[in-house]
This record gives structure tokens, C-alpha cells and sequence, in this order.
């Protein structure tokens, strides 16, 4: 009797482990979007511009108010990803040059960031996405499967797409 377990339990082990690696990049997949939402909504309700930042190098992302109109963000979010996956940030477009003249162009400052030097997603407080936001995110599991968040077509939020 034990024999017959054992044996299904080694057949259907690699099967199982599989199916809960999908699963894993499905909900992490889920739980960015999820921010996505969050930081739109909080950007409205706040009437503050939000960063969603990603760290491929240590598989952080989180969500934070610009510190340029809140220095310390108490509702800040941080989130540690399963180790066996990988964050990375796509912009498909060349910066765009701005329409207005050169010299109220240069009359804005840029906004400040506590992560200047990693992609972010930056909703305006108005809701919408900044033009200089990654168009998708792509999130790759240890099997080398993707999950990749998109801007929608409209351009007012992201979805979840298995395929590029």
C-alpha cells in the first residue's frame, strides 16, 4: 500500500509543483495590477500624483505619493515578489518632445522622486498615466513563462495579458 502511494505521489509531484508555479506568477500578475488601481485611485481621491516603482534588481515594486507634494507617504506599499521571479519595466516609445514652447518647457521642473533611478508608472492626479510611464511590465516566472500588465488601448489603465 505504501509502495502505491509513494509511487503516485512521485508521478504527480512535478505536475503539482508546475500548476503552483503558475499559479504564483497568475497572482503576482493579479496583485500588480491590483496596485495599478490603487495608485489611480488614491492619486484622484488625494488629489496627489502617485509612483508605482519597480526594482528588477531586488524584485520590488511599490506605490508611494510623488514627495513633491507628500515627503512621507504613511500609506506607502512595498512588496517582496517570490524569488524565483523576474520584473521588468518596457517602454516601446522614444520620449516624446513637448508641444509647448521651449521655454515654459524648460520652466517646469521635474517631478521629484524618491526613485528617480528605477521605471515607474506615475499617475497624474487627475488619473490619468504620464506619457513617460512603461507601456507594459512584463513578469517572468523561474519556468520562463510571462505574465505581461499593458496599457490598455485608451490609455487609462493596464491589463493583464498572457501574450505580448
Amino acid at each position: 500500500m505504501m509502495t502505491v502511494l509513494a509511487v503516485a505521489v512521485s508521478i504527480a509531484a512535478p505536475a503539482l509543483a508546475n500548476f503552483f508555479r503558475g499559479r504564483t506568477l497568475d497572482s503576482e500578475a493579479r496583485r500588480f495590477l491590483s496596485l495599478t488601481r490603487h495608485g489611480q485611485s488614491r492619486a484622484v481621491a488625494e488629489g496627489v500624483p502617485m509612483e508605482l516603482w519597480l526594482d528588477d534588481a531586488h524584485q520590488t515594486y511599490g506605490l508611494e505619493a510623488e514627495p513633491t507634494f507628500e515627503p512621507s507617504d504613511a500609506k506607502a506599499v512595498n512588496i517582496q515578489m517570490d524569488s524565483d521571479m523576474q520584473l521588468q519595466a518596457i517602454s516601446l516609445l522614444a520620449a516624446k518632445t513637448p508641444i509647448s514652447s521651449s521655454s515654459a518647457a524648460s520652466a517646469m521642473p521635474a517631478p521629484k522622486s524618491n526613485h528617480a533611478s528605477l521605471p515607474r508608472i506615475r499617475f497624474l492626479a487627475d488619473g490619468s498615466i504620464a506619457e513617460t510611464s512603461p507601456q507594459m511590465v512584463q513578469l517572468t516566472g523561474r519556468d520562463g513563462s510571462s505574465r505581461w500588465i499593458a496599457l490598455t488601448r485608451n490609455r487609462l489603465g493596464y491589463e493583464i495579458r498572457a501574450q505580448n
